[in-house]
């Protein structure tokens, strides 16, 4: 049971291994793109491929779906990024029950979107668990977990992509422990210990220049693909899609009435300098943040560079950060 690309690397291994997978449950097709053509999930696409029957249900809760998950006598449900509640009938159903991939080390970040959390709030550690699942929010026992390091350059894909990987490893490594053993083996979580991860929202991509210059990294990291670290120039929404902390001894930008050797009196969010062939530079709580690659609403990504020469950006433009802007300002 998945859908989302993270689901897909298990699949396969799943697919590649000495177990059956007798059937794939994903949520239903979606209308994506401008066009809105329907689209299906990255895990239908590799089902199809290996002639794996699809399930995919608009609700699978309070409609006995567990009656046409027995047609199929699973062993074991495994989980990956489905995107859906199981009702008890289908949680406790297989013999083994049903296990899930979870991108953290719980208990620590359970829900949606642990990945974007992760990095948000800068953690330089993460990892994979398998759980076996219950009836709360990511509150199963932990049956197998892996760490891996958090580079400074990760952001939300790039740590997904490996999660994902490492995440069909352990797995495969966790039947081969169930089916020799007859059983699960798992250690309750310390839910005293537990932090969460909720879904994101819109809202949440909206920068504020007032965060110091480490924090604002990690959300233009964290907040990748979606919904993107945004700010509004000129009324417009401007995605901020790469920068990085600014710190050069021959560039010291001063305000309106400061003078050397004072603190400069820029305003969090003002464009305080264009450097051609670098970027554009703007105040933030606790410096100076320099903008690498950014895009304008209703155009595609650029380089900051390219911003600067076609008069996108200019000194003492001011990013605003005021939540009044989001009200239709769409997805762009």
């Amino acid at each position: 049971m998945g859908t989302p690309g993270f689901a897909v690397p298990a699949l396969k291994r799943l697919i590649d291994s000495e177990h059956q997978v007798t059937a794939v449950v994903t949520q239903p097709d979606r209308p994506s793109g401008r066009g809105k053509r329907m689209q299906s999930p990255p895990v239908k696409d590799l089902a199809l491929e290996h002639m794996i029957p699809v399930l995919q249900p608009e609700r699978i809760k309070n409609v006995q779906y567990d009656t046409v998950l027995k047609m199929y006598d699973p062993d074991i449900i495994v989980v990956a990024a489905y995107g859906r509640i199981l009702p008890p009938e289908v949680l406790n159903m297989p013999r083994f029950g049903c296990i899930n991939i979870h991108a953290s080390l719980l208990p620590a970040y359970r829900g949606a979107a642990p990945i974007q959390w992760t990095i948000i709030n800068g953690d330089h550690e993460t990892g994979v668990t398998i759980m076996r699942m219950d009836e709360g929010l990511d509150t199963g026992d932990i049956i197998a977990s892996e760490k891996v390091e958090v580079l400074d350059d990760d952001d939300t894909h790039s740590v997904s992509n490996m999660l994902s990987v490492i995440g069909g490893e352990v797995l495969i490594r966790v039947l081969a422990e169930i089916e020799r053993k007859g059983e699960v083996r798992a250690t309750a979580q310390d839910h005293a210990a537990a932090t969460l991860a909720p879904i994101m929202e819109k809202s949440d991509g909206l920068l504020d220049w007032n965060l110091n210059n480490e924090q604002i990294v990690c959300r233009i990291r964290g907040l990748q693909p979606w919904p993107g670290a945004f700010t509004f120039l000129h009324g417009k929404q401007v995605k901020i899609l790469k920068a990085e902390p600014f710190a050069d001894p021959e560039n010291l930008f001063f305000g309106p009435g400061a003078a050397p050797g004072q603190p400069d009196r820029f305003d969090p969010g003002t464009i305080s300098a264009l450097i051609r062939g670098r970027g554009i530079t703007v105040k933030t709580g606790d410096g100076h943040l320099l903008i690498t690659e950014l895009q304008p609403a209703g155009r595609k990504a650029m380089s900051a560079s390219d911003a600067i020469n076609g008069g996108v950006v200019r000194k003492g433009d001011e990013f605003i950060s005021s939540p009044d802007f989001l009200i239709g300002s769409g997805d762009n």
